[in-house]
């Protein structure tokens, strides 16, 4: 992993952190595992604009990704590290030995010509799918299920991990990278490693029309908004107008909007920090 800081030939480069891309092997996307991916602008099926701030961007093509890592016992040669546009994390293209191939989330030190692979047999090693009741504790792990055979829903984004810090009757207890520690069943699978592309968090934009290719559109902040537009508009000047809230009214910085009766609250032992 590594980051470059441009020379500022431009206005826009001057402050601009770009990735190296050193661990990319190929900028040419398997075209089987490829998908068609619509934009909606933020419209629903009636072209209303129901999501705001959403619109343009550069055409995607979506890379269907293996998250459910259920080929078992199979093993699989990683045979390149590829760019995802439609996540922040590096994808890695595997060929099992029947043949057939798919996309998987890349780890942290995922080598080309590497051997992975999923299930009872698998070892704790990085790119490794193994489940919870068999990996090691301590070991640092990532995509992780939240209920068997579900595939994987947390710790995805780039850098991200979570750790297994014990178990007890037929629940693991996984420290997540929220920092929230809950419980999860014995027989959901995680991928032994930390994801790939760590040096994301440090990536600068460097111009607004960098956010613009990625679907971006300007937000405009609520304080200089008028109060038809929203509860903290209005006033001379910058006035905040109370206490920060939503356009719907619901306060910010410290309102709790979670249910008190859902029923995962008992799988949690520890909430996330504030």
């Amino acid at each position: 992993m590594s980051v470059r800081k441009l020379k500022p030939i431009t206005p826009g480069q001057r402050f601009r952190v770009v990735n190296g891309f050193d661990t990319i092997t190929t900028d040419k996307p398997e075209k089987s595992l490829l998908a068609p991916k619509k934009r909606s602008g933020g419209r629903n099926n009636q072209g209303r604009m129901t999501t705001r701030n959403i619109g343009g961007g550069h055409k995607q093509k979506y890379r269907i990704i293996d998250f459910k890592r259920d080929k078992q016992g199979v093993p699989a040669t990683v045979k390149t590290i590829e760019y995802d546009p439609n996540r922040t994390a590096f994808i890695a293209l595997v060929s099992y030995s029947d043949g057939e191939k798919r996309y998987v989330i890349a780890q942290n030190g995922l080598k080309v010509g590497q051997t992975i692979v999923s299930g009872k047999e698998a070892t704790p090693e990085v790119g490794n799918a193994m489940y919870l009741n068999d990996i090691p504790l301590g070991t640092t792990i990532s995509c992780i299920e939240l209920h068997p055979g579900q595939g994987a829903v947390m710790a995805r984004s780039a850098g991200s991990f979570a750790q297994l810090m014990a178990r007890d009757g037929k629940y693991a207890t996984v420290k997540l990278p929220s920092g929230e520690t809950r419980l999860i069943l014995l027989t959901c699978m995680a991928t032994i490693g930390v994801v790939s592309n760590s040096d994301h968090q440090l990536l600068v934009s460097g111009k607004a029309g960098r956010s613009r290719w990625l679907g971006r559109r300007p937000r405009t902040n609520a304080v200089r908004m008028n109060p038809v537009d929203h509860p903290m508009g209005g006033g001379e000047g910058r006035s905040s107008g109370g206490h920060p809230r939503s356009r719907n009214g619901i306060p910010a910085k410290g309102f709790k909007t979670r249910s008190k009766t859902k029923a995962s609250n008992k799988y949690i032992i520890e909430r996330r920090k504030k």
